[in-house]
């Protein structure tokens, strides 16, 4: 079972939520979204029964995450993230940036994902 979590749920995070969530029969099981506006995703994930969580409550739950996927677009989202799981001693959860959400939506999905970031790869 890999637990994830997705914070931003605009066009790019929707999508990505609605692709991962017929997964959970095979083992991906989507513990928590952060989102701060009323989007599709958001709907969605209260729909789901996902938790809707800000990103201190979503980082206090982190030990409950292996993978947080960024698709927030900020890199200060992503510094924060990062800060936060530091500060927890959590080096075990792994913050996946777009590309890599990009690489696992290639592999379960035929349709495109849309690219509306620029490309704060990894270090951002």
């Amino acid at each position: 079972m890999q637990r994830v979590a997705i914070v931003g749920l605009g066009r790019v995070g929707s999508r990505f939520l609605q692709g991962l969530l017929p997964w959970a029969s095979r083992g991906i099981e989507i513990v928590a979204v952060s989102e701060t506006e009323s989007t599709p995703g958001r709907a969605a994930a209260q729909a789901a029964g996902i938790p809707v969580l800000g990103l201190p409550d979503l980082l206090a739950r982190a030990t409950e995450i292996d993978v947080l996927f960024d698709l927030s677009g900020q890199s200060i989202v992503r510094q924060t993230l990062r800060q936060g799981l530091a500060r927890a001693g959590n080096f075990r959860t792994v913050i996946a940036p777009e590309n890599v959400a990009q690489l696992v939506w290639a592999l379960i999905s035929a349709e495109e994902l849309p690219q509306v970031h620029a490309d704060l790869g990894y270090g951002a």
